[in-house]
């Protein structure tokens, strides 16, 4: 699956092409990143990429020409890709829209943009979707392509080591995940569950659930607004919840 970024700093990008699972995604030709940095489409002596904003006010705007030029070189390249703005103003993006994504296993061409933003023709002309990835402002969307690109990469099949690994993440079932634990059994006083020593599966299976559920419940209790559940999971959480207002009561008292 082929992924292009618009990028003023594609050294950046080293952290993730050189070091982990994406790498080892690239080294296996499971995904291919290409990197296209408007500086090289430019004709000064500078290579001026940014300029004031039209009515004034702070900060620059990345320049319409050589933007153009970099997007239309990715798009030779990757016709079919999907052009995406990275934006704070921009649809969330979260686990479901990354298997969606990797599911699809259409390209992707994503936009870093930095200063105040682009010029907004070029998201007139050129941009499928806006993306962000939280309600706050980085110094540019490097790092949101980045994070975007790890999200639906790991996904490909064959990207992760155990095929199952990914299935297991939090948000994939829409929960968050269950605690994990690793040897010893025992450290510094704290000891691994029991069920997950004993070797039941399913008892280990519902445990799990259980922990997700909790979690969720506690965490990030708007996950499970509107969710599906199992006829199990509802048991569980119904669980959960009265064990809960109990060890409230108890508090009180």
């Amino acid at each position: 699956m082929r992924f292009d970024v618009v990028t003023l700093m594609p050294a950046m990008f080293d952290a993730l092409t050189k070091e982990g699972v994406v790498a080892k995604a690239i080294n296996r030709q499971i995904a291919q990143i290409g990197l296209w940095n408007p500086r090289d489409y430019t004709t000064d002596l500078h290579r001026t990429v940014d300029d004031r904003p039209y009515g004034g006010g702070p900060g620059m705007v990345m320049k319409y020409q050589p933007l153009q030029q970099a997007i239309e070189s990715a798009q030779a390249v990757s016709p079919q890709a999907k052009v995406v703005y990275l934006s704070p103003q921009g649809r969330r993006f979260d686990q479901h829209q990354a298997k969606a994504v990797a599911a699809g296993r259409q390209s992707l061409l994503l936009i870093a943009g930095r200063y105040e933003g682009v010029d907004e023709r070029i998201i007139q002309r050129y941009v499928d979707e806006e993306w962000s990835i939280g309600d706050y402002v980085l110094s540019g969307g490097e790092l949101a392509a980045m994070v975007v690109l790890d999200a639906v990469i790991r996904l490909l099949p064959g990207a992760l080591g155990d095929a199952d690994s990914a299935q297991q993440d939090s948000f994939m079932d829409g929960l968050l995940d269950c605690p994990h634990y690793t040897r010893p059994d025992e450290i510094d006083g704290l000891s691994v569950p029991s069920v997950l020593q004993g070797g039941n599966h399913d008892a280990i299976r519902r445990w799990r659930l259980q922990q997700a559920l909790m979690r969720t419940n506690r965490r990030r209790p708007d996950l499970l607004q509107g969710r599906h559940m199992t006829v199990e999971e509802e048991k569980f959480l119904a669980e959960i919840i009265a064990a809960s207002g109990d060890a409230e009561q108890t508090q009180e008292q």
